[in-house]
Formats: C-alpha cells, structure tokens, sequence
C-alpha cells in the first residue's frame, strides 16, 4: 500500500503523520486526532482538486458553514495560532509539483502522466499554475537526455519512494527554482474517490470519440482489435462514474479537435473541478462514511512531503482566492510557445526548448506574476497583433527575454532570431500592417521603448528574402521588432545571458 509519507528529512517530525509499508496509522492514537486526520485527508483531496483544475476558488468566505464546522475550526485555530511559516513563505513564493502516475496494474505505471507546477504567491494571493508537457526533454543523471516522464520511473527502479523528490529535484534545476513541495496520486485513486463520491457531473463540450482507448490488461492481446475500445461520450451534461472520467480525461485519440493533446488537458481540468465542485458540497462534510472512505483512497493512492499543518496552512491561506489572481500557463510548441518539437538520439518525438536552453524558459517562470495590464492586454489580443523579434546586439539571450514580456501583453511572438547586424543602437518597430493595428503598436512602442518606421532599411530586406526563400509556408508578423543597445538598458530584467 502507498502511503500518506514525509520523505523529506529535513522537514520537522511534529503533527506530521508519517507511515510504511502496509502499516496503519498508530490504533492507540486519540479518536480527535484520527478524525483531524481524516479531515486532512480530505483537504488534500481538495487541494489536488482545487490546483489540478487550474480554478481556486472556494465560492465561500471564511465565515461560511464550511470555516465553521467544529473540527475545522479547531484546525484553523491550530494553525493561526502558529508561528510556523512554509518552505518559501519568506521569499514570498511557494513552488508545489502536483504529479500524476499510472500506478499499479497500468502499462508505464510510474511514468509521470502530468505534471504541473502550482506557485502561490502569499503576499498578492496570485497562483499560477505551469504545466509542463511530458515530452519534454531533459538531462537526467546517468541516463544522458532522457523525457521528463521517465524521471519518476527511473528513481522508483533505483529507490522506491523517491520517484517525488527525484522530478522535484530535476525541475528545480530545469527552472532555476526550488520546488519546495510535491503531491503524486495516481489513477486508481482518482477513479475510487470519485466513486466515493457517488460520481461526478461533467459539461462535455464537445462529442468525444476515440476509437483506439486500451482496454486494461489486454495490451499484449494477439487479436489486436481486442485491445482497444470505442469509448463515446456525448456533448452536454453528463454524470460520470470513477472509471469513465479517467477514460474521458485520459484519451488521447479523439476525431477531430478532441485529439490534441491541448483538448485532453482540458478535459482534465473539467474533471478535476467536477471533483472539487463534489468535495466541497455540503453533502459531502456531513457524510462522515464517506469522509472516512476517501481519507483511505487518499492514505493509499496519495505521497506527499507535505505535513498535515502546511496542507491545512495551504488551504487557509488560498481558500478565497480570486479568480482573476489566477495564471494559467502551458509550456508548449504553438505558434507562440517556448517549445518546439524535436527528435532524440534513438529517434523518439521530444520538446526542446526554441531558445536552444532553457534561460528562456527560466525567465519566464522567475517572472509569472509580473503581469501586464488587463485592459492593455485585452486590447492585443483583441486585435490578435504578432511579432517577429530579432536581437540586434551581442548580448546573448535579450529577444528571448525580451518576447516572454510582450507575450504577456497579448502579444503572439511568432519567431525570434538574430539579425545579422549586431552594431545596432536604437531599437526600431516596423510596422507591416502600415497602421491597422494602431492599438497594439501603441502598446509594443510603451513598453519597449523602440522607434516606429513603416519602411524597411534595404539590408533587413534582403535578409528577410533569404529568409523567406528557404521556407514553405513563411509567416508575417504584424510587426517585427529588432533590438538594439538600448533595449537591454530599458529590459523590466537584469542582464542574465542564455
């Protein structure tokens, strides 16, 4: 049985509730304290939910009848009355991996299936949330470059318990970042919580079928039809049980726009806010059988450094969090993503970086919470204005910075390169569509400090045409923005080369 662990060494052994092999929790310990345990269990059920589904909010207040049920509010009063603080509570950033695995009886059962970066920002109440795609390749000790899924796996081979601690490790060091915390369940626990549940209700947006879902335990059938089922699920409203929300979060094989792999993170946010929607009912906090039940899914399908008083602190900090203090980010390979798709050594599909390392990538995560104004930003986006940046200079790395703070302006960067003069002073904006995205120009021009000028000079012309000659299907921007001297003087961010 997995247990509800600490494998921290250096986190403190108080009110924490620490077990091992197929042990119980201590029989002897006071029935207040089981039941504090139980409820925690639950919170942490909540806290998946709540983060995974990328919507933190509680829709109660802190004087509602959930603050106000007797046992939480003995929690409450444990935790206000401690002067404790959480890892990164001081530096006013706490990073937490939310990870979700296979788990037994499941083809690649320690492969992480996603992964999730939750930062909580206590001083503004901001989280963002940063998923980070399972392709991704990364540099794994011992194993040269490997997919950031396999990490979990590889330490579960060498060490089991550590698989949570090992891809902590390696994100940390990807992004520059501690990670201070991790969850990991996996998937029957999510389908037997569900379950206790008495099932979900999903709004399906759109009719899912996918003709070639693996049918557990049939993946080595001779008669290969037979390892695969037609799984259909209507668009509208539908009550789902434990096994059809996995299937329905999980498929990756849907006709038409339900079979990217951006329609089926999607899916999972819907389930996983149905989950919340259920955990957080009234019902449910009245039903102390069910409670119990699902504090042992959690206790059997749940590891996690993370002590019962810094849950239950998590909880009581982010519990009323707004909806707009909520970024939601993925890592990926459109348009205007920091990743593209790549090719590894033994010729498997992979991510990498568009930057050619992850300084990028890096920067954009030290700079989450530094966010551009709603209304500038609506404005973009409304007028759905690209750009095409070019560094003009020597300084390594300043148009990859440079793009990860106009796209939070709306801005869609649709590629960024060198120019092949590097001598450039004074940053220049041309502008392609000659005036038509007036708004956005105005926005671009504020924030970079850069001249405007409808004509280009001769020598960018010629290196465009090159440029344009050896593509397909060239793209252009509504504005392309070549970087001067200058643009590292007026850049938000000190001088941090790729």
């Amino acid at each position: 049985m997995s247990e509800f662990i600490n494998q921290n060494s250096e986190l403190e052994n108080d009110n924490s509730y620490e077990t091992s092999g197929t042990s119980a929790p201590n029989s002897k310990e006071p029935k207040k304290k089981l039941k504090i345990f139980a409820y925690s269990f639950v919170f942490v059920l909540t806290f998946l939910a709540v983060f995974t589904s990328q919507i933190l909010v509680s829709g109660q207040s802190s004087t509602s009848w959930f603050s106000n049920l007797p046992v939480l509010k003995q929690i409450k009063d444990f935790v206000q009355g401690s002067e404790r603080k959480l890892k990164g509570e001081e530096s006013d950033r706490i990073n937490i991996l939310l990870l979700g695995i296979g788990g037994k009886g499941h083809d690649g059962a320690y492969l992480t299936d996603t992964i999730i970066l939750a930062s909580l920002e206590p001083s503004t109440k901001k989280t963002a949330l940063i998923s980070i795609p399972r392709d991704l390749a990364v540099p794994v000790e011992g194993m040269g470059q490997q997919k950031i899924n396999a990490i979990n796996a590889y330490a579960e081979s060498k060490d089991p318990g550590s698989g949570g601690l090992a891809v902590s490790q390696a994100v940390s060091d990807l992004l520059n970042i501690p990670v201070d915390y991790y969850i990991r369940v996996d998937f029957q626990g999510f389908i037997n919580i569900i379950d206790e549940l008495g099932g979900i209700e999903v709004e399906v947006e759109n009719t899912l079928d996918d003709y070639s879902y693996p049918i557990l335990g049939n993946e080595d059938n001779p008669d290969y039809n037979s390892r695969y089922e037609h799984l259909h699920v209507d668009q509208g409203l539908q009550t789902m049980d434990g096994g059809l929300a996995l299937k329905y979060a999980r498929s990756r094989h849907g006709v038409g726009v339900e079979g990217s792999d951006f329609a089926r993170a999607k899916r999972q946010q819907k389930i996983i806010e149905a989950v919340k929607d259920k955990a957080l009912s009234a019902s449910l906090l009245f039903r102390p059988t069910a409670i119990s039940n699902i504090a042992e899914q959690l206790e059997d399908h749940v590891i996690t450094n993370l002590k019962v008083w810094e849950m239950i602190k998590l909880w009581d900090m982010f519990k009323d969090i707004k909806k707009e203090n909520i970024i939601n980010k993925v890592l990926d390979n459109s348009t205007s993503g920091l990743l593209v798709d790549g090719v590894s050594s033994a010729g498997a599909y992979i991510l990498v970086p568009r930057s050619g390392d992850f300084a990028e990538i890096q920067y954009f995560v030290s700079s989450i919470f530094s966010d551009a104004p709603r209304e500038a930003k609506t404005n973009v986006t409304k007028q759905k204005a690209t750009v095409e940046v070019r560094n003009g200079t020597w300084i390594n790395g300043l148009a990859s910075k440079l793009a990860v703070d106009i796209e939070k302006y709306g801005f869609t960067v649709v590629r960024i390169g060198n120019s092949s003069r590097h001598n450039i002073e004074r940053s220049v904006i041309y502008d392609l569509t000659y005036g038509e995205k007036n708004e956005s120009l105005t926005i671009l021009k504020r924030n970079t400090g850069a001249n405007v000028s409808l004509g280009i000079p001769d020598w960018l012309a010629e290196e465009i045409s090159r440029e344009v000659a050896n593509e397909n299907d060239p793209i252009k921007p509504d504005f392309l923005l070549v970087l001067g001297q200058d643009a590292d003087a007026t850049h938000s961010g000190n001088e941090n080369p790729e």
